[in-house]
């Protein structure tokens, strides 16, 4: 499906850039016409997502960025700023997950940590966006997961910060408004990417099955009956940045095959 010109001629900031869904808003953008800002920890990964940008005929900045650390966090900011000269969109994609163990036994170090990422550190970086993103009159999204629609046990910590995250958009929604900066939310559910395929594998080999039956079987619980991949995720992302949501902001869009109904 093409997005092209959705994004002609924007400049948009992706962090958590991975092999993954990171990546694919990175390359949608760009299709879309986006110059792209590409922030990660891993600067391996970077330059790979940066190349393939280029070879798309935007230009690209990579930025090695660790967002819970302020200073990188600004560093960031003033690159992005420095390079292209305005920022239409950040898109907030790096998480850190915490423990998938109960509430009643989990580390509460640990779950302060997610609520550092998700929280503080997206909050901190989003203020440091603001002058842009104003003169811009731009847009913020947040990516979220389904995690937001079950109680699943092991799943406590990681529901608390990804539920944080979604009261800071809605919050920031409703400040931010009266400035033309808009604030939504992406929420996946499975995401047919690398990470998700290794898991497959590994549940196909415990259970002496093929990883194609352990999709099928997944799948058979979503009411379109497969799995959305990573650039379908992506293509919400671009609709949500561009022009075509200009009324649309404070909501939490789920692409999840129909997995969950909100």
């Amino acid at each position: 499906m093409s997005v092209e010109n959705l994004l002609q001629g924007k400049v948009v900031v992706v962090s958590g850039i991975g092999p993954g869904l990171g990546r694919s808003i990175a390359v949608r953008s760009a299709l879309a016409g986006a110059d792209v800002v590409l922030a990660a920890r891993t600067e391996s990964r970077l330059s790979e997502v940066a190349k393939e940008v280029t070879d798309l005929g935007r230009r690209a900045v990579a930025i090695r960025t660790d967002i819970d650390d302020a200073d990188s966090a600004a560093n960031l900011v003033s690159e992005a700023v420095e390079a292209f000269g305005r920022v239409d969109t950040v898109v907030h994609n790096a998480f850190a997950v915490p423990p998938l163990t109960d509430l009643a036994t989990v580390d509460l170090d640990a779950v302060r940590a997610g609520f550092e990422t998700a929280g503080i550190s997206v909050l901190r970086l989003t203020r440091l966006f603001l002058p842009a993103l104003k003169e811009s009159k731009g847009s913020l999204v947040m990516i979220n997961s389904a995690v937001l629609r079950h109680s699943r046990r092991t799943f406590g910590a990681y529901k608390m910060a990804k539920s944080v995250l979604l009261s800071l958009s809605q919050s920031l929604a409703s400040e931010l408004g009266p400035d033309g900066v808009r604030v939504n939310t992406v929420a996946p559910g499975y995401i047919w990417a690398p990470n998700l395929k290794w898991y497959f594998a590994y549940l196909a080999k415990e259970r002496g099955i093929t990883p194609e039956e352990v999709y099928a079987e997944t799948a058979s619980t979503i009411d379109l009956r497969k799995l959305p991949e990573p650039d379908e995720i992506a293509d919400a992302v671009v609709f949500l940045a561009s022009p075509m949501a200009r009324a649309i902001t404070g909501q939490c869009l789920d692409v999840n095959g129909g997995e969950y109904h909100h």
